[in-house]
């Protein structure tokens, strides 16, 4: 009998404590393109913080990303570095409402100090004599722009055939300049400013003619668990603090 009673009061006890035990955390699931993480993630300490929430980000190529969408089916918001992805997006009817957070631009990249004396020239990007690193119109957005500029120059053959290699992302082509490896490639502007890689990189601008500012949408998805959130994440992102945050990380109007 006094076996009973101490296992009932612990029965009790571990039942009240399960009570009491606060309840998880809603979350919301952000993809975005590598590029614009730093102003992604600031807003989301924010938002953190004001609803009580957790903010999982996964961050990548912005047509991986976009696959991941479309085979995962999970995921409230979408920041890809090129409007293009968006409309794919909705083609494919993931995409619920969509705002316009920001602009980028392509431009040409050296090592700091530009040791070889590159010029602006893009024919330089076929010259065999410069090492060309070029990211992959594939998987991310900074490729398929590169692409998009090489083409409409008509350079697009002579170029992918002196290229060395090919990478997923703007973070993979700074890191090409920061170790020296790489000696002239094309990146988003954006990334030139931050001030751990302004110390590596000098930029080399490309004719505004080729190089438009790209803008950057970010899209709540249909395959969003939480909308509610998306929608004050998003709210938050196009207000005035927002913006302003953009334009700490190089994403503001070049208009």
């Amino acid at each position: 009998m006094k076996l009973f009673r101490i296992y009932v009061f612990f029965l009790a006890l571990f039942l009240g404590l399960s009570s009491c035990a606060p309840a998880p955390k809603k979350e919301l699931l952000i993809y975005c393109g590598i590029t614009m993480i730093r102003p992604i993630r600031e807003i989301a300490d924010i938002i953190e913080v004001q609803e009580d929430i957790r903010i999982i980000i996964v961050k990548g190529g912005s047509g991986n990303l976009l696959r991941s969408i479309e085979i995962n089916g999970v995921g409230d918001l979408y920041l890809p570095g090129s409007a293009s992805y968006i409309e794919s997006a909705i083609e494919k009817n993931l995409v619920v409402e969509r705002n316009l957070v920001g602009y980028n631009r392509a431009a040409l990249m050296v090592q700091k100090g530009n040791p070889l004396n590159i010029s602006n020239d893009l024919e330089n990007l076929a010259n065999p004599a410069y090492y060309i690193i070029l990211g992959n119109p594939e998987s991310g957005s900074i490729g398929k722009e590169t692409l998009r500029i090489l083409e409409e120059k008509g350079i697009s053959d002579s170029v992918l055939q002196n290229t060395r290699e090919l990478t997923t992302d703007s973070k993979d082509l700074v890191t090409a300049l920061v170790e020296k490896k790489a000696d002239l490639l094309i990146n988003w502007y954006a990334v030139s400013t931050w001030g751990d890689n302004a110390d590596y990189i000098d930029i080399l601008p490309i004719e505004t003619e080729l190089a438009l500012p790209k803008e950057l949408i970010l899209a709540s998805l249909s395959t969003a668990k939480e909308p509610g959130l998306a929608q004050i994440f998003m709210d938050y992102a196009i207000s005035q603090q927002g913006q302003a945050i953009f334009q700490k990380y190089g994403f503001g109007s070049m208009k």
